[in-house]
């Protein structure tokens, strides 16, 4: 990671972004959204996860959130990233309608061979890109960034009208995220 990417405030409120190897488009099916969804609720519920707005694109994913009891944000990032890794590869691998599990699996084979610290398959981009947002102004600016996200890649032409993203609860409705910190 970038000396001018770090987290470097352990309470501070992060927006990070971090992608799959080769910005391979594996999100655009449902269950391995979902498992990135499970995983989320999991850090909410059970490891201190304050989450303001998120959104999941078909190969990466913005999220701004802080840690909230005293595990470090760049540890709970971390773990967050090695399961869902996991979990995706297993997904991908168990899944019988999976018709680029060959292709996708042996990319990942292929970037784990890259990397000095990764046994088997290597999922996500090491980086995190984590930028510590220190003002509204620059919240309520990434905020927007993330949830335009999709109306820029011609997914929606409202960003409510994502389903994988926050921007429903900034706009009244309900997610599928539970407990998000909207910060406006």
């Amino acid at each position: 990671m970038s000396r001018n990417y770090k987290f470097h405030n352990p309470e501070g409120l992060y927006f990070v972004s971090f992608a799959v190897v080769g910005w391979l488009d594996v999100f655009t099916q449902a269950e391995y959204k979902n498992i990135l969804l499970d995983s989320l609720r999991f850090c909410q519920k059970e490891k201190g996860m304050e989450i303001s707005a998120w959104v999941i694109m078909n190969n990466h994913i913005h999220l701004i959130f802080r840690s909230v009891k005293d595990q470090r944000p760049e540890l709970l990032l971390g773990d967050f990233k090695r399961f869902t890794s996991k979990a995706l590869v297993k997904g991908i691998h168990e899944n019988p309608l999976e018709n680029r599990r060959e292709f996708l699996l042996n990319r990942f084979a292929t970037e784990a061979k890259r990397s000095s610290n990764v046994q088997q398959f290597q999922f996500w981009q090491h980086d995190n890109h984590p930028i510590e947002l220190w003002s509204l102004k620059v919240t309520a600016q990434k905020i927007d960034y993330l949830h335009n996200n999709p109306v820029k890649a011609g997914l929606v032409e409202n960003p409510e009208d994502y389903l994988y993203s926050s921007a429903r609860d900034y706009s009244g409705e309900k997610d599928l995220l539970e407990d998000l910190l909207i910060l406006k």
